[in-house]
């Protein structure tokens, strides 16, 4: 339910955004606002990010991120205190999610693969989440199933814990070089 309440809201933006400057027709008129008011071309979709879509923050073997350690160590900095450990649990959902977005008649959606779900310890020498891969080949794949074109978000701000813990995250230039180019001995 609150994953159809957040594209309702992304639509909602879309809309106000619309009637402040971006409108096709001056009368700002949104009563007959429809796709032939766009061009062919343009692409309708939602986004999300993993951390605070997929939930699931213990299954599938995936790793905590440094985003789990902050918000579990530091509740009070979290307005409502809350957490993505469940979220809207896409990881479960993301069939029905998938249905809503084609019902809406979006044709795309951009999401973000977490690190940690993929690699726990942050790096190939740590292990691939097999589980993980399996999870994102899953969602791609019903996706295309239901025409809707996936795009993703390689990082999302969430990095693996370990690499917070090894290396400090971006404040070291040993992970800036690790996320911009694999070693030898780490393929």
């Amino acid at each position: 339910m609150a994953f159809q309440g957040y594209l309702v809201l992304g639509l909602l933006v879309l809309f106000d955004l619309l009637n402040n400057g971006i409108a096709v027709s001056p009368s700002h008129d949104t009563a007959s606002l429809n796709r032939t008011s766009f061009p062919k071309d343009f692409i309708f979709g939602t986004a999300s990010a993993a951390y605070q879509y997929e939930g699931a923050a213990k299954e599938g073997g995936r790793g905590p991120s440094t985003w789990d350690i902050f918000t579990h160590r530091y509740p009070g900095k979290i307005k409502d205190g809350s957490n993505g450990d469940v979220a809207v649990d896409q990881y479960h959902r993301y069939k029905g999610d998938v249905r809503i977005m084609k019902k809406m008649g979006l044709d795309a959606y951009r999401f973000s693969i977490s690190w940690s779900r993929v690699l726990p310890k942050g790096k190939l020498s740590g292990g691939v989440n097999k589980e993980g891969i399996k999870y994102y080949n899953k969602l791609i794949n019903k996706l295309l199933a239901r025409g809707l074109q996936p795009f993703v978000t390689l990082f999302h701000w969430d990095p693996p814990q370990a690499l917070e813990d090894e290396y400090g995250a971006f404040l070291s230039p040993h992970i800036v070089y690790m996320y911009g180019r694999v070693s030898p001995g780490e393929r």
